[in-house]
């Protein structure tokens, strides 16, 4: 019996979707973006991006020693994550490290054990599992309550980093769109012809004198109410609105939240200032950064690492230093020259408490 149906099956068709790092990541990153809105995007201003330079390039020439892995290009790039989104993961290569833009991960009593991790090409990125020691994992600002999970100074400050966003789009908004500037110029009632010549006449002379008949008419009484011309200006007044004390205290309060003095980008610093601004940024925030980082190389590479921005930075008071030095010299000399022992002057550098010579 002859099939009644006049078309042929086709072979089914293969269906082909985007990796987890390709077209699907991206329209939810641009989704989850549409949702937050503004929140978030202090990243973009100037103040902010001043305080991640200072991050990456200090990180970047951090004096490393124990491992080839963490290069300058390497801590540059975890200063910067550390920076603005708080934590930073990298796969462990044979001779680098390969960063993930996104990862999902799985723990166990509040740590890490395996790592699902995306990492970016050029042709659409591949993602990548791996477990817990094939991976390093740096992050600060961490919460009891998601351990495993970094956050960023400006989500740590998220409202002051609000305000900040806030002010500086109301004032290129303001800059942009209101009529500054612009004057609005009373003139007796006349023909549309004369207030055209009149506006022509105004168009394109700036910083010359311009003669204008008065309004003022003295003959027949003159008109009412006798006032000639008063330009008043279109400019919106800020003053009232305090932006410049707002947006100060703003930039001041996100400087502080990265460890930067508000002093150090001030227009009358001097050099003292600045050098203290940046010994305050090395050793109580990017020095115990690098400690959390060779503490997780050390842990993942089964070498001992160390890191160090203090000295390559010279974050340090050489003078005080040069002074505690020779200090340090005369007194010894005057010791052996009042025939202390060696165990007298160990004794008193104990007190002090500094080490004691050798030898």
């Amino acid at each position: 019996m002859m099939s009644l149906w006049p078309f042929k099956r086709r072979a089914p068709r293969h269906e082909r979707r985007a990796a987890a790092s390709g077209f699907t990541a991206e329209i939810i990153a641009a989704r989850a973006g549409y949702i937050a809105g503004r929140s978030g995007l202090a990243e973009a201003t100037a103040m902010v991006q001043a305080c991640v330079s200072l991050w990456e390039h200090a990180l970047s020439i951090a004096q490393v020693e124990g491992t080839p892995l963490l290069t300058r290009r390497a801590l540059a790039m975890i200063g910067r994550a550390l920076a603005l989104r708080g934590e930073v993961v990298a796969l462990i290569g044979e001779d680098r490290l390969a960063f993930a833009h996104a990862w999902d991960v799985s723990t166990r009593d509040g740590f890490p054990v395996a790592y699902r991790l995306s990492l970016a090409d050029s042709g659409g990125g591949r993602a990548v599992t791996a477990l817990a020691g094939e991976v390093i994992h740096v992050a600060i600002g961490c919460d009891p309550a998601t351990p495993w999970a970094g956050t960023s100074p400006l989500r740590r400050a998220s409202l002051t980093a609000g305000l900040l966003h806030a002010l500086e789009s109301a004032l290129a908004e303001t800059f942009e769109t209101a009529p500054i500037g612009s004057l609005i110029v009373p003139f007796p009632e006349s023909p549309q012809t004369d207030n055209e010549a009149l506006s022509r006449g105004f168009r394109g002379r700036r910083g010359s004198v311009l003669l204008r008949e008065s309004v003022n008419v003295a003959a027949a009484g003159g008109p009412a109410p006798q006032t000639d011309w008063r330009p008043n200006s279109l400019s919106p007044d800020l003053s009232k609105t305090e932006a410049a004390q707002h947006l100060a205290a703003a930039r001041d309060a996100i400087c502080s939240v990265y460890g930067v003095l508000p002093a150090l980008l001030n227009s009358s610093t001097t050099g003292p200032v600045v050098r203290e601004a940046q010994r305050h940024l090395a050793a109580w925030t990017l020095q115990p950064i690098c400690e959390l980082i060779a503490e997780e190389a050390t842990a993942k590479l089964g070498a001992k690492v160390e890191i160090d921005v203090i000295s390559p930075s010279q974050s340090f008071d050489q003078g005080g230093r040069a002074r505690a030095f020779a200090t340090l010299i005369k007194g010894l000399a005057d010791a052996q020259a009042a025939g202390l022992s060696p165990a007298q002057i160990k004794a008193a550098l104990a007190f002090i408490d500094e080490a004691a010579p050798t030898g």
